[in-house]
């Protein structure tokens, strides 16, 4: 089911929450929406899902309008066929697993049998076959985010919704859930909507991710590009660790301090920004390139952080290596940027 925003707008009396938002998200695609609190992003999923009314501008659900106040239609949550996973499990905990199921395909007057039959064919995707009889306070996090996983999926919904459903488990339990939940997505080949502010997360279990800021989409392609070509400072500082440097271009040259880092067709600028990811820079790995000194180093387990001052560029660097490469380097090193890696803001 694709689903479109067309200069979609929410207002709380003066603040404007969402301004201008075009959207289109494709059929059978999992779109992140990402940000810093306060971005906008989650009053974005109420509106899709029927909980806050825009103020202004279109939401369609294929081609189907499903809000529009200016034509004063606003189709009820209950009728956009819609699965939501919460942050809070939500569950009914004096409710079986199976009764917690049970309630959405009652409200549709499903026969017995059929509940029966969805509920058991269900728990069996989420990986909780045979544990139907038990009650939220038995299962663990993880499973009982399993539970409102399956809730959500046995009303075979046009769209599914999660918001932020994985801050309140630990950091492994996390990563499990985050590739388990891309999983059933694209086996099952539902449109979904996933707002998070964890930007691993988001890069992770993403087709495409849209960055919000003060109510703006700043940027929408996929997680790769967002990661690698950022069109802002913003957008390449919120999805990772990046080196900011001021320079400016020079007889068609990117020039930081004296040194050259590409070549470029723009005319002469007397200043411009300069994103370098840590991990594409590389110490002593070549005969060419810039005189560095190592000022810190911090072990992180799979990777160990530097802190290089490059004579050279008058400042300081980020570099990052895998920390099973080589010993943890000490002293003075050659600085190899390649080209490719400086990215024009």
């Amino acid at each position: 089911m694709k689903i479109t925003l067309q200069s979609i707008q929410a207002r709380y009396g003066e603040v404007t929450a969402v301004s201008d938002l075009d959207l289109t998200i494709g059929d059978g695609e999992l779109f992140c929406l990402i940000g810093p609190s306060g971005c906008g992003k989650t009053t974005t999923l109420r509106m899709i899902a029927g909980l806050l009314d825009p103020t202004a501008g279109r939401i369609l659900f294929g081609d189907e309008i499903i809000a529009d106040p200016a034509a004063r239609r606003i189709v009820p949550t209950a009728e956009r066929q819609l699965g939501m996973v919460f942050q809070s499990y939500a569950l009914w905990p004096h409710l079986t697993v199976a009764d917690n199921l049970a309630l959405g395909l009652k409200a549709r007057k499903l026969p017995a049998a059929d509940i029966g039959q969805r509920i058991e064919a269900t728990l069996a995707l989420v990986g909780l076959a045979g544990r139907g009889a038990r009650y939220p306070h038995e299962l663990s996090g993880g499973q009982q985010q399993r539970v409102a996983l399956a809730r959500a999926i046995v009303l075979r919904p046009r769209v599914l919704l999660f918001d932020e459903p994985l801050s309140n488990l630990d950091a492994s339990l996390r990563e499990q859930m985050r590739d388990e939940i891309r999983s059933l997505q694209r086996q099952i080949g539902i449109t979904a909507v996933y707002v998070t502010h964890d930007r691993s997360e988001a890069l992770a279990i993403s087709d495409r991710v849209g960055v919000m800021l003060q109510g703006r989409l700043v940027q929408c392609d996929t997680a790769e590009t967002l990661y690698r070509k950022p069109v802002n400072a913003f957008v390449a500082g919120f999805l990772g660790h990046a080196n900011l440097l001021e320079g400016r271009i020079e007889n068609g040259q990117v020039m930081v301090g004296s040194a050259c880092l590409a070549a470029t067709a723009r005319s002469d600028t007397p200043a411009v920004t300069l994103m370098i990811r840590p991990e594409m820079i590389e110490l002593g790995a070549a005969k060419a390139g810039f005189s560095g000194l190592i000022e810190g180093s911090t072990f992180l387990g799979g990777t160990i952080d530097y802190v290089v001052a490059v004579r050279e560029f008058g400042t300081r660097v980020r570099v990052q290596e895998s920390g099973g490469a080589a010993m943890r380097r000490h002293g003075p090193q050659t600085v190899s940027i390649p080209e490719e890696a400086v990215v024009l803001m």
